[in-house]
């Protein structure tokens, strides 16, 4: 099942929780880290990846 499959899925079924941990398991498989704490840099790279997940999300809307 891919993984917009499983999102698909898990908002038509939300009471199936295996689903939703899966979900949540391949998020976070996906998920790379935008920077680390001690970046000097990492304000400006956190606001980005932020900006980048609202745009993205209003694309899928």
């Amino acid at each position: 099942m891919s993984k917009q499959e499983l999102k698909k899925y898990f908002l038509e079924h939300r009471e199936d929780k295996k689903a939703f941990q899966e979900y949540l398991d391949r998020r976070h498989q996906n998920s790379k880290p935008t920077t680390t704490a001690d970046d000097p840099l990492f304000d400006s790279k956190i606001q980005e990846a932020i900006r980048q997940q609202i745009n993205q999300n209003q694309r899928q809307s």
